[in-house]
């Protein structure tokens, strides 16, 4: 059963959570979540795939990113849930679907969790560069768990001041590295000339470009985090239809306008992931304590990042468990209304992050975002898919919903193909190769394990001729 009115079940089988965050929070949350370590680290690795052109690569993954959230509040806002697209896909393309999405995405947060915490501790070494990348890992892990731990509430205040700190310092970024731009004399490297000398607008060719367009995709992703969030918010449909439509808007400009000033301010051949561009800038421009600053507030960014993580891979497990897909602790909800079980596993990351700034210091952060790459691109991807069988059973069922995407079915179809073509693509990237040669593997490991699940749970339900002859009895009245 696929129709509309029938997901009630699936909402109501998710039940227990606390429905406290407010608008306000929901907001920041839907910017928050996608500014963290793709903006302020990872666009290094993407200014060096493309070189000036990264600004149309980021242009290409806000398309992407405008299509999906076109695509994902249509659904949201009709059916707020903490499953969301996972649940989603659950309902409208099956169990098997559902299962392998919720997995593949709470895999992919869960090492981007990792990812997050390596580059705080990149971070840590501009004040404490002798020190262990691991100290910093577990010092700030332990704190956003704790915060996490307490409450939905106090999950939604920490991401709400977190985000208020980053998002003013971008718009600051933005105002100084604007002055920057358009004050520099002729004589100095800094200038929109950056963006045509030293090889052109596409020093890399149009392969470089569209290379860089992983990266930014990526670095996209978090957006969806608030059709999670919508699940526990005071009034979901009217919240998330406000943030969806504020926050992709504020991103856009937020991402095209810091990668312009990044490549008109500084030569695009010195980016990369072992210092963050945005520090880099500021040296460049000579602010006085501008380099400290702005690391600090980088730091902030990825602790907020970081934080909606826990929250989204501790939901999604959640969503599992309730489903019959997870061992049955994972769903137990704390007095405070929080899944605590599923919070421990969905920490796992932090471990994994500990063990490779060890054993490869040097390269962990290309490592662990290369794995991690694949669930989340395959979680879009199949958003894109899901809302296609949605769209369908509106019109079948005689249901118009309340936020409705322009020209259906052309967008989907189109954010479709496009997320196919990026999946494809991070197998031509030597960097990003690990993404494929890892994600195919675990769909298919997913895709057994669900076969195994179902033929167990047909075994334990099914009668056993031992107990033929009671249950005749039985419905004999005898």
């Amino acid at each position: 059963m696929n129709d509309v009115n029938g997901f009630k079940t699936i909402a109501d089988r998710e039940g227990g959570l606390k429905r406290s965050l407010t608008r306000a929070q929901l907001g920041m949350i839907a910017i928050g979540s996608a500014i963290g370590t793709g903006l302020f680290l990872g666009s290094g690795a993407a200014i060096q795939l493309a070189g000036p052109s990264v600004i149309l690569s980021f242009a290409i993954g806000a398309f992407v990113a405008l299509l999906l959230m076109g695509c994902l509040a249509e659904m949201v806002v009709t059916h707020p849930s903490t499953g969301s697209f996972g649940s989603y896909a659950e309902h409208y393309l099956g169990g098997l679907a559902g299962f392998v999405v919720r997995y593949a995405y709470w895999i992919s947060v869960v090492l981007v969790i990792g990812a997050e915490v390596t580059a705080i501790s990149v971070y840590m070494h501009f004040w404490f560069p002798t020190s262990p990348g691991w100290l910093w890992i577990l010092v700030f892990s332990a704190i956003l768990i704790a915060i996490n731990a307490r409450s939905v509430g106090s999950f939604g205040a920490a991401e709400y001041w977190f985000s208020i700190v980053k998002v003013a310092a971008i718009v600051g970024f933005i105002v100084l590295g604007s002055y920057a731009v358009f004050s520099a004399p002729s004589d100095t490297s800094i200038g929109i000339r950056n963006f045509y000398i030293d090889g052109g607008f596409f020093p890399r060719g149009f392969s470089g470009t569209w290379n860089a367009v992983v990266v930014a995709v990526f670095s996209f992703i978090g957006i969806e985090f608030i059709a999670v969030a919508a699940g526990e918010a005071s009034e979901p449909e009217r919240a998330a239809r406000s943030a969806f439509k504020s926050a992709l808007v504020r991103l856009v400009i937020f991402y095209l306008l810091t990668v312009a000033l990044m490549v008109a301010i500084m030569p695009w051949q010195s980016a990369g992931t072992g210092e963050s561009p945005f520090v880099m800038v500021m040296k460049k421009v000579g602010v006085t304590g501008g380099p400290s600053v702005m690391n600090f507030v980088i730091l902030t960014a990825a602790l907020s990042a970081m934080n909606a993580q826990l929250y989204v891979a501790t939901r999604m497990i959640f969503s599992l468990s309730r489903s019959g897909y997870a061992p049955a602790f994972v769903s137990k909800v704390s007095t405070n209304g929080v899944p605590i079980r599923a919070l421990m596993l969905s920490s796992f990351g932090v471990a994994f992050a500990a063990v490779t700034s060890i054993v490869m210091p040097g390269g962990s952060f290309i490592l662990v975002m290369s794995i991690a790459m694949f669930g989340a691109l395959f979680g879009w991807l199949m958003i894109f898919a899901t809302h296609l069988r949605f769209r369908m059973a509106c019109k079948r069922d005689g249901i118009t919903p309340a936020f409705r995407l322009p020209l259906f079915p052309v967008p989907t179809i189109l954010g479709f193909v496009l997320m196919i073509a990026i999946i494809g693509s991070t197998f031509l990237v030597p960097a990003f190769r690990m993404s494929v040669v890892t994600g195919v593997p675990m769909l298919v490991v997913l895709a057994l394990a669900y076969a195994l699940l179902k033929v167990r749970t047909r075994k334990k339900r099914a009668p056993r001729l031992s107990d033929a002859p009671q249950a005749l009895e039985r419905a004999k009245g005898i």
